[in-house]
């Protein structure tokens, strides 16, 4: 069977569901061990590190001098671009700016009538990493990853943009990926791959500089790396395998709904595809489906072994019960293919983004629709939201008394700091009361 199916109300679905719900996991201690040792190299030796890390995992032929694209390369990749391609990189691009641009922020003031002033200064970080994975030796480039990284920062005004991908055997990156990298306004991409990308963006090196923001997507040694260089720098988010969660009743296209599981399964053996459906109809329908498609997929060996490690089908009572599972869960993806799909909207709590109605593949948001697709993952969706332009965004506050607001509130600020045993907080206040009314 190419994928289980359970129904929720026995002993073997709740055990399922306790499994899903506490889904969160770390790098085991071998991956924890390579990555310190890795970026603990990178933040001693610098650009030497990172150009024999490239050179053992990468392009044998890497050296410092080999790290930074040149403007030649940039000039090779304009040259050789398929006009189809062109079109399709600046549609997706336009989409994705148009959405992203009503996120940002504005900064803000409070008045009060005694002449106090509060407020927000809302202002970008100085610079940005963005990580864009090899995509199998280059050979299948993720320029998605480029433009949903790349357009929020510009969008926010960080001043420096910077890219890191791991180069192919030659040495090369893809053209694709430097196409895109110019249509977001990056003209600085370097050519270091995993572990060691990140620590040249967390510590910095004499060629690659350190950064304040680092996102994008990457393996377990990006994740690691990112997790051991948070505090030091921003990152988006611990990210795990790519996720969705499909709720369904018996009016949905079993063909619709396992093509949309096969297109999370097909992206790593880890990835997580589930069905939660009202029907046993729709179930065994869908079952059939995937065993039917999956043969016809290049990646097949990937997808179906996704499925049957980590799949499942998961029969409830009816949609009420559905959502509130998907709430349990916390998935990535979550797609509502019921009648009716917006009636249920207002019962999702929490998922990374929401896929309303038949026609709506998780796909479209991987690239067109205009929403992030760089999503919280592993139940993390709880407590998190999608990348976007607040990402590279820093809030200060902003506090202006007047004398006679200082005045007004001493007494206050005065009862509060002597309860913490502050006494120069209180002093500070009075000294100020004092000469106002001396």
């Amino acid at each position: 069977m190419i994928i289980r199916t359970v129904h929720v109300d026995t002993e073997a679905g709740q055990e399922l569901v306790r499994k899903l719900r506490d889904r969160f996991s770390f790098a085991d201690n071998d991956c924890r061990n390579a990555v310190t040792e890795i970026l603990d190299r990178v933040r001693r030796e610098g650009d030497a590190a990172v150009a024999a890390y490239g050179a053992r995992f990468d392009a044998p032929g890497m050296t410092v001098e080999k790290l930074r694209v040149t403007e030649d390369e940039f000039v090779r990749a304009e040259a050789g671009a398929d006009d189809d391609f062109r079109r399709t990189l600046s549609f997706a691009a336009g989409r994705i700016r148009a959405f992203h641009e009503r996120e940002m922020e504005d900064s803000w003031l409070l008045t009060r009538d005694d002449g106090t002033v509060t407020g927000r200064l809302v202002r970008p970080v100085d610079s940005a990493g963005l990580y864009v994975p090899g995509g199998q030796g280059g050979s299948t480039p993720l320029v998605s990853s480029v433009l949903m990284n790349g357009i929020p920062a510009a969008i926010a005004g960080v001043g420096r943009r910077v890219m890191a991908t791991p180069p192919d055997r030659e040495g090369n990156i893809s053209p694709a990926l430097l196409l895109a990298a110019r249509e977001v306004g990056i003209t600085e991409v370097y050519k270091a791959g995993s572990a060691w990308a990140i620590g040249a963006f967390a510590f910095g090196t004499q060629s690659i500089p350190a950064v304040d923001v680092i996102v994008g997507p990457g393996n377990q040694f990006v994740t690691e790396a990112k997790r051991q260089v948070m505090g030091r720098v921003r990152i988006d988010m611990i990210a795990g395998p790519s996720e969705v969660l499909i709720v369904a009743d018996e009016e949905a296209d079993p063909a619709f709904v396992a093509a949309d599981m096969l297109a999370q399964a097909e992206h790593d053996p880890q990835a997580l595809a589930l069905l939660v459906t009202t029907s046993e109809a729709l179930a065994a329908q869908v079952v059939v489906e995937l065993e039917n498609q999956v043969a016809q997929l290049d990646r097949r060996d990937i997808a179906r072994t996704s499925l049957e490690k980590r799949g499942a089908v998961l029969v409830v009572a009816d949609v009420g019960q559905a959502i509130e599972l998907a709430n349990e869960i916390a998935i990535e993806h979550l797609e509502l293919q019921v009648r009716e799909p917006w009636q249920w909207l207002a019962r999702v709590r929490h998922a990374g983004a929401v896929f309303l109605g038949p026609y709506t593949p998780e796909a479209a948001g991987d690239y067109v629709a205009g929403p992030n697709h760089v999503l919280p993952t592993m139940g993390t969706a709880r407590i998190s939201s999608a990348l976007g332009v607040e990402t590279f965004l820093k809030k200060s506050s902003i506090i202006s008394y007047s004398r006679q607001a200082l005045i007004n509130d001493a007494e206050h600020i005065q009862r509060l700091a002597a309860l913490e045993g502050l006494t120069a907080h209180g002093r500070s206040v009075a000294v100020r009361v004092e000469k106002s009314r001396g």
